[in-house]
């Protein structure tokens, strides 16, 4: 009698030990998602000031810039390197440069 009510506690015990795994793995891929989320969203953002900057920097001196560095050391712009790559590349003063932005994913880049 008293080994019966032992193996039906152990059982409830052991079913909400599973249900809590199930909602704890739950939220960690449920907050992986969200945070690739954020990362894709923050590229675009981080890509679109990138050209504005440039082109800030086309119509107060009449060329874009020849490199990222020229925007961070002249007119202040931030990057977030540790967790995105930056592509910049100028074809000629007097065209945009081509920009894009790629998240940095435990050693792997994904296009945004």
């Amino acid at each position: 009698m008293y080994s019966d009510k032992v193996r039906h506690w152990g059982r409830r015990i052991g079913i909400g030990l599973l249900i809590l795994a199930l909602i704890a793995l739950g939220a960690v891929l449920f907050s992986r998602g969200s945070r690739k989320d954020l990362l894709t969203e923050s590229a675009t953002a981080i890509e679109q000031t990138i050209k504005k900057s440039a082109l800030q920097c086309y119509v107060i001196e009449g060329v874009y810039p020849p490199d990222l560095a020229y925007l961070t050391d002249n007119y202040g712009l931030q990057v977030n390197e540790r967790d995105f790559i930056i592509h910049y590349e100028a074809f000629s003063s007097n065209l945009p440069p081509e920009v894009r932005v790629l998240i940095r994913e435990d050693g792997e880049e994904i296009t945004s």
